[in-house]
């Protein structure tokens, strides 16, 4: 059903923009097993360092890392992923439980985002965190969405005595070391909370006043503003111990619509976005996040696929032409823009293939990391492209001390 619909969709392109590219196909293949492998040996979190034989230097400790990993773990590191994907039972994961441990032993992801049914209250929050920050082979990313505002899990929750910040489009009306200040608070209390990553700041520039999800959650309309904003709110979460995550790359504040719930477009052209919506993106280093959104932009790639399926977007633009060679990470493929048009198994291979490093919470996680699996086996992908962002994932998690090197 889903190829029918994306069929008769993506004929839609001249008056409307739906993901274009390879039709995705239903699947009935099972879920990966605990045992699937590459010969490899297990993981060991403390790989020498002695020279190479041959050679004077040292080996990269992540390099030998990624010898050690088998093909199953390799391709768990690229997924982020809501508690609830890892256990067997129904409702909201509170407790870093053996069933919670069990599922990550099976499914050995990368990183785990937390939500708000997830905090309960602050000695609960620190033992889930610090309960899963002691699971896994590879030390977890744990994050969160603290932007501020009206998106802010940890500040807005009933029990926590945290400083509220009324929206980034007030602190955007202040200087830079007001949004400096911001990102050191929230990454303060965050760090204290047991994370590491926060999906923020919001680095879009708000264009378009009938935009119905960005809004106040951007620091300005002025893209210089925003630019200067959004760099300084990151400086203060990365001082904190904190990861930032500049989002929603190409740019959300422009679109009419909401990405959670279909397909957000936007109609403006190169020399448009290079003067306005990426000025905050570039300002984004080796050491951050920059999150591709779902967000088609026939100008730019001259088909529809949302940003996150395209190589256009992320691999020629963002690597290339603005010069990012940090983490990239795909906003959430359980959003509708995601989920109507392709399987996961298809969501998280054309990602990937786009140039993505970090799948955040596909739509069925099993399937998703099949999906990978097999596109190993069938030579879709190959087994450089995968090495290639789990080394960019763990040097990552190196800088942020929870990795032992």
């Amino acid at each position: 059903m889903k190829r029918l619909l994306f069929v008769a969709l993506c004929a839609l392109l001249l008056t409307g923009c739906f993901p274009a590219g390879p039709a995705p196909t239903e699947t009935t293949q099972a879920p990966p097993s605990a045992g699937t492998t590459a010969g490899s040996t297990a993981v060991d979190t403390d790989p020498p360092t002695e020279a190479i034989p041959g050679t004077t230097l040292p080996a990269d400790p992540v390099q030998v890392l990624i010898e050690r990993m088998t093909i199953r773990e390799l391709v768990g590191q690229l997924f982020m992923v809501c508690p609830e994907e890892l256990v067997t039972y129904d409702g909201s994961v509170l407790y870093a439980t053996e069933v919670l441990e069990q599922g990550l032993e099976q499914y050995p992801v990368g990183g785990v985002i937390l939500f708000g049914d997830n905090i309960q209250d602050p000695d609960q929050l620190r033992s889930l965190t610090g309960g899963l920050g002691e699971m896994g082979k590879i030390p977890l990313f744990l994050g969160v969405d603290e932007e501020g505002g009206d998106v802010a899990r940890l500040a807005n929750k009933y029990g926590f005595d945290l400083p509220k910040y009324k929206s980034a489009a007030a602190v955007g009306l202040g200087a830079p070391e007001d949004a400096y200040e911001m990102g050191r608070t929230i990454g303060g209390y965050l760090k204290n909370y047991g994370f590491n990553l926060d999906f923020a700041p919001v680095a879009d520039v708000n264009t378009n006043p009938d935009n119905p999800v960005i809004g106040s959650r951007a620091f300005s309309s002025d893209p210089e503003v925003a630019a200067q904003m959004a760099a300084a709110f990151a400086r203060g979460l990365r001082e904190a111990g904190i990861l930032p995550t500049f989002k929603h790359f190409p740019g959300h504040g422009d679109t009419g619509e909401d990405s959670h719930t279909g397909m957000a477009v936007t109609n403006r052209a190169r020399e448009e976005m290079r003067a306005c919506e990426w000025l905050p993106f570039a300002a984004a280093g080796e050491g951050d996040l920059v999150m591709v959104g779902h967000i088609s932009a026939p100008a730019l790639t001259g088909d529809c696929a949302p940003a996150t399926m395209s190589r256009t977007v992320v691999t020629d633009i963002l690597r290339g032409e603005l010069g990012f060679n940090g983490l990239v990470v795909t906003d959430s493929l359980a959003m509708g823009a995601i989920t109507q048009y392709y399987t996961p198994e298809e969501a998280a291979v054309a990602a990937l293939e786009a140039g993505c490093d970090l799948l955040l919470m596909p739509e069925d996680l099993p399937r998703a990391m099949e999906g990978v699996l097999s596109a190993l086996d069938s030579g879709r992908l190959t087994l450089d492209r995968i090495r290639e962002s789990v080394e960019r994932i763990l040097n990552y998690k190196i800088q942020l001390g929870i990795l032992p090197v």
